[in-house]
Parts: C-alpha cells; sequence; structure tokens
C-alpha cells in the first residue's frame, strides 16, 4: 500500500509559477501511474493531468496544456507537477493520486479509478 503526501503549494500571482510534488511511502512508486486532480470551492474534483508507471504516456486536461507538465523521478519516488502562466481559475487544492498497473491508458483512466489519495495541498492564484 502506498501513501502520498503533496506538497508545493502556496499563493503565487497570476502569470506565476509553482511546482508541485508528490512523493509517496510505503511502495515502490515505479509500479503506479500517478494523477494530478484538482478540487475548487464548490466544484468537483477534476482531472489535470497523469503519467504513466513506465514515464512513456502523459496526459493533460485541455485547459492546462502547455502550461503545465507533469514528471516523476522513480528513484526519488517523486512525482512533479510544474505549473506555469497560473490563471485565477487554476486556484484549488491540487491532490495526487496512484493506481497500481491501470489496465487501461492512462488517458481513460477516472478519478474512481486511482486507489490512493493525497491529503491536498492549496494552490491559490491571485489576480
Amino acid at each position: 500500500q502506498v501513501q502520498l503526501v503533496e506538497s508545493g503549494g502556496g499563493l503565487v500571482q497570476h502569470g506565476g509559477s509553482l511546482r508541485l510534488s508528490c512523493v509517496a511511502s510505503g511502495s515502490t512508486l515505479a509500479y503506479y501511474a500517478i494523477g494530478w486532480f484538482r478540487q475548487a470551492p464548490g466544484k468537483e474534483r477534476e482531472g489535470v493531468s497523469c503519467i504513466s508507471n513506465n514515464d512513456r504516456s502523459t496526459y493533460y486536461t485541455d485547459s492546462v496544456k502547455g502550461r503545465f507538465t507533469i514528471s516523476r523521478d522513480n528513484a526519488k519516488n517523486t512525482v512533479y507537477l510544474q505549473m506555469n502562466s497560473l490563471k485565477p481559475e487554476d486556484t484549488a487544492v491540487y491532490y495526487c493520486a496512484a493506481v497500481l498497473w491501470p489496465a487501461k491508458p492512462i488517458s481513460d483512466l477516472r478519478r474512481d479509478d486511482y486507489d490512493y489519495w493525497g491529503p491536498g495541498t492549496q494552490v491559490t492564484v491571485s489576480s
């Protein structure tokens, strides 16, 4: 069983950047596909990006394409989400989630497919 903890959130101005980290413990992260999700107040949790366990595939929701980059360092048991050109609408609690050896392409993974979740980190973008 893997435990996940996010960090790197904070307050940033419109157009700024943040790098979120998702550190895993209790298991080898290399076995898991990892997704980043976010939830703004009053809204449902939405998928932002995901990366396959072998690092060969990545996926981004349309609203973050060209601005966010997901990457992983399996030696450090860590997945990153580099967020550039941040907008106020990116304000949310960001969560990372893991699924062990997913049986479908990562672009088809949905929230319910992920088995393990971190507690989240707040990202606030001021206008």
